[in-house]
């Protein structure tokens, strides 16, 4: 019973975090595999890029990231790729991007459902071998850690949000304040209006008034919809028929070009693909008419929807 776990850990987060924002107790909240592909870079030692891969992975294993305790099997599956581009080996600069990933589990099911992929193109950070990594959420210590910092609380507050309502509140406002701490430097992927797409884009949109509905939608798309699939199919496809032909749609309609959209369907598409499957044909092309609209250039994968049950 996993799932059960989960949502009561969840519960029990929230609470700790308002009630008792001084408690701290062991939380290993993250299974997160962390790899770093340095293939684009030549001449350089390659054994750097080993030593930042493992120092990354203990660091976002081990840091305490929030104020729950997680027995091993809740910790939140995730995954990091770092693509090195670009490596300055007097400076010590590295340049990317970045790919992250999370999975949710289904209530009584060993299927896991994707939460977050989302590619971060503003990675740039300096590294030089051996050098420590060091949690502090007070301040800045560096951009990698704050890229680490960021995504990590992103990846635990829409997995919050997945099984309570607004249940990961206390960290996007952990997420902010390291977007807030990065005001003052010159580090790219953290100004608002800098992209559409970059880190601060990504909180806006899940935090902002207009588009923050898309987190009641993670909410009852899991909750409500893949959880209840388990026992019951028609009722709990009800439910991810209703987000995403209504709901989804009032985020589209309060923001239309928002990345919360295009991080729903990264996540989502080849999941919804598969859940009407075995729909009736006029539920097949409700949901085809109504993501078509919200995304025209994703023909191939959305003519899927329509095919005939096998």
């Amino acid at each position: 019973m996993r799932y059960s776990f989960r949502a009561i850990l969840v519960c029990l987060a929230i609470a700790a975090t308002l009630l008792l924002p001084g408690l701290k107790v062991q939380a290993e909240e993250l299974n997160c595999k962390v790899e770093v592909n340095a293939q684009k870079v030549s001449n350089a030692n390659k054994e750097i890029f080993k030593t930042l891969e493992e120092a990354m992975n203990e660091y976002v294993n081990t840091t305490q990231w929030t104020d729950a305790q997680f027995a091993t099997n809740e910790r939140i599956e995730c995954r990091m790729f770092f693509t090195i581009s670009s490596y300055d080996d007097a400076t010590g600069k590295m340049s990317g991007d970045l790919q992250i990933q999370s999975m949710r589990p289904v209530y009584n099911s060993s299927y896991t459902s994707t939460v977050l992929n989302f590619k971060d193109t503003k990675i740039d950070f300096i590294y030089e071998e051996n050098d420590p990594l060091v949690f502090n959420e007070m301040e800045m210590q560096n951009n990698l850690t704050a890229i680490l910092n960021f995504w990590a609380y992103m990846i635990i507050a829409l997995d919050f949000d997945t099984f309570a309502p607004n249940g990961g509140d206390p960290y996007y406002d952990k997420a902010a304040n390291i977007v807030r701490l990065a005001q003052s430097t010159s580090e790219s992927g953290w100004k608002a209006f800098e992209d559409t797409k970059n880190r601060s884009a990504v909180l806006s949109a899940f935090t902002d008034k207009a588009t923050s509905p898309i987190r009641n939608i993670l909410y009852n798309y899991h909750r409500n919809g893949l959880d209840i699939m388990v026992t019951s199919v028609d009722k709990g496809r009800a439910v991810v028929t209703q987000c995403l032909t209504e709901d989804l749609k009032k985020v589209y309609d309060a923001q239309p070009m928002s990345v919360c959209l295009s991080m729903f369907k990264d996540a989502k598409l080849y999941e919804i693909v598969n859940i009407y499957s075995q729909a009736n044909s006029s539920e097949k092309e409700k949901i085809y008419d109504a993501l078509y609209a919200l995304w025209p250039t994703e023909l191939d994968r959305l003519n899927k929807i329509k095919e005939p049950a096998k």
